[in-house]
């Protein structure tokens, strides 16, 4: 008779719990991989330097994931600007017909809605972590990369946790991993112990093992943001700090050698009513103190930037703080913004606003007309001078100014004899009225009796300007004839339609 040791019966008996489990898990990951998708998007954006028209369709495919409530999660750049979304199950040839629910391209979130919800049916929802993972966390990332049609799972760990910048000004939870992402896993889970960590959004092409996550906290927080249809931000502070780390900046300020915090550097706000002054100290968020280096304690094992708990205790838009000022503790409630406020604003979904007079393109400036232009225009426009460059981030000199630019290439015309193009130049005077934005300029245009129109453009360093004189109905005859020889419908974007036909002084 054999004698078996308790050793090998230890053995033996992890053996066969582990055989008990394999199928277990078989049948957990086969039901992740169900609630997994494949998206296909016709993308047609429009061409900000021609802005009645739109770029030529791109189509694009990103991963998205099942959620709670019948709905589609995956990035916002997988599905913005895109007129045709398909989404294809695990397994099917099938594609079904979605379309944008909710989007937020700050975040990079948004949810898709099935125009045929019988998919849901036989599928459930991955469910979610309660809380941020730990460094050294394994994850799965789940999703349908180049180099293959089927899906992909690769593995990884969680490496490191940050709260940062994301775009337009937003900050947020950024989660590192290791696991090889490629184009296409965006909008991917990534999954441990069957629950849903984060989704893919980004890698660095020029570095090995090193993609990124929104994590959970991050998508619940645009969840509930959008729970009535509309996205409206998160919560910021927008105004400018510095760290309290200086010993000699520490006794101007007269804080104690336990007080940590930031420093007002400039308050969002000028006005005397907005409760934060310049050197004012902010000591506590919320009631949790800052270090000198203007960072919090999370979790045992986790600390992020002050700024993370901005999110975390603003409540009806108003954020609590303890400041010390003159030497003393005062408690404050700070009014935050979910946008910043700029000159140059993002459009966000908005389409671009354009007027058409004569051989010029006039639009409302925005940061996406900016970045259009590349690096190379927005380092031409700031060794010029240009106010595009000069006061993008600048907050608006009075309420609703914008900069009215000529965004395109001059059309070619006999009324433009003897002048340089004026391309990327903005507009400052109109027959000597100085221009507030968009609308008022296309007033000014319509309201004028002057048989001539005059337009000044703003100063620039190290490019000379013209005073570019027309008739006035050399330059109607003019818009006709270009609007037909070019294919243009209308000379307007559509919210700008009822402004020009409006009676003039109404």
């Amino acid at each position: 008779m054999k004698t078996i040791t308790p050793r090998r019966a230890a053995w033996t008996l992890t053996f066969l719990m582990l055989g008990a489990l394999q199928p277990q898990l078989a049948s957990a990951q086969d039901e992740i991989r169900d609630l997994v998708v494949k998206i296909h998007a016709t993308r047609r954006s429009p061409d900000l330097l021609k802005p009645w028209t739109k770029l030529n369709p791109a189509n694009v495919s990103g991963s998205g994931v099942v959620i709670e409530g019948k709905h589609i999660l995956t990035n916002a750049h997988v599905v913005r600007d895109a007129g045709q979304i398909y989404v294809q199950p695990h397994q099917s040839a099938e594609k079904l017909t979605a379309r944008v629910a909710a989007i937020a391209p700050s975040i990079d979130l948004a949810i898709l809605k099935l125009e045929d919800e019988s998919f849901f049916n036989t599928r459930g929802f991955l469910p979610v972590v309660e809380e941020l993972p730990k460094v050294k966390d394994t994850i799965s990332v789940y999703g349908f990369p180049t180099g293959g049609s089927e899906l992909s799972v690769t593995e990884g760990i969680v490496s490191r946790i940050e709260f940062t910048n994301y775009y337009q000004f937003a900050m947020g939870l950024r989660v590192q991993v290791d696991a090889a992402l490629n184009p296409g896993n965006s909008g991917g889970p990534a999954v441990s112990k069957g629950k849903l960590v984060g989704l893919v959004f980004s890698n660095i092409p020029s570095a090995q093992n090193i993609g990124y996550l929104i994590p959970v906290e991050e998508v619940r927080l645009f969840l509930d943001d959008v729970a009535d249809g509309r996205y409206d931000g998160k919560p910021q502070m927008y105004d400018s700090f510095q760290t309290v780390e200086n010993s000699a900046l520490r006794r101007q300020l007269g804080l104690s050698r336990e007080a940590g915090g930031l420093m007002v550097v400039e308050p969002y706000r000028s006005d005397g009513n907005y409760p934060l002054k310049e050197w004012d100290v902010v000591t506590r968020i919320g009631g949790q103190p800052i270090d000198s280096d203007g960072k919090v304690a999370v979790r045992y094992d986790l600390r992020l930037s002050a700024f993370y708990l901005v999110q975390r205790h603003t409540k009806n838009g108003l954020l609590p703080l303890t400041v010390q000022r003159n030497g003393r503790a005062t408690e404050i409630a700070l009014p935050v913004e979910r946008r910043r406020d700029l000159v140059v604003p993002y459009m966000e979904e908005r389409v671009p606003r354009y007027f058409i007079y004569g051989p010029f393109v006039f639009c409302a400036a925005t940061q996406d007309y900016l970045e259009r232009l590349g690096s190379q225009g927005e380092l031409s426009l700031t060794r010029t001078g240009n106010p595009l460059a000069i006061r993008r981030y600048d907050k608006p000199a009075f309420p609703g100014e914008e900069l009215v630019v000529i965004c395109s290439p001059m059309f070619p015309h006999a009324v433009t004899k003897g002048y340089d193009d004026p391309n990327g130049s903005v507009v400052q005077e109109v027959n000597g009225v100085r221009v507030r934005n968009l609308k008022h300029f296309i007033e000014i245009l319509r309201d004028s009796k002057e048989p001539r129109v005059t337009f000044k453009f703003a100063r620039m360093i190290s490019r000379g300007r013209e005073h570019l004189v027309f008739e006035r109905a050399q330059l109607q005859a003019a818009t006709e004839e270009i609007l037909k020889d070019f294919g243009i419908r209308y000379p307007y974007s559509d919210d700008l339609r009822p402004v020009w036909e409006a009676t003039p002084g109404r």
